[in-house]
């Protein structure tokens, strides 16, 4: 009994790491503008992170989202969820209309728990 015990406790920390890393989306394609004083993201639980390319195309989640349907889907998750928390990465070469466009889908579907992805800047090399 207790080995069986042990396998499915060591299952259970498995599955429930595993669940962490899978909730941390990030799109390999999107370079994101650097800032001086960005930090390192503190991760809030259940997320939602919108993806926003250089061409305006937005992705949740490995799903591309045309306007309506991202609008319908902030508004059913702010319904059940109100303080959701969504985090816009956007590409450096996206042009600021897109991202004033998330903004505003955002605002129309209640959401208010808004942040934006930026890397550190690197410091010059001194060589």
């Amino acid at each position: 009994m207790a080995p069986m015990v042990d396998v499915v406790f060591l299952l259970l920390c498995f599955f429930v790491t595993s669940q962490v890393f899978s909730q941390w989306e990030m799109e390999i394609d999107i370079t994101l503008p650097t800032a001086s004083t960005a930090e390192a993201p503190r991760r809030l639980p259940g997320e939602i992170i919108l993806n926003v390319f250089e061409d305006g195309t937005v992705v949740v989640n490995g799903r591309r989202f045309d306007d309506a349907e991202l609008a319908d889907l902030l508004s059913r998750v702010a319904e059940l969820f109100p303080g959701q928390p969504v985090l816009i990465r956007a590409d450096a070469k996206t042009d600021y209309e897109f991202v004033i466009k998330m903004l505003d889908i955002c605002r129309r579907s209640d959401i208010w728990n808004i942040s934006f992805a930026s890397s550190v800047a690197r410091a010059p090399d001194s060589s």
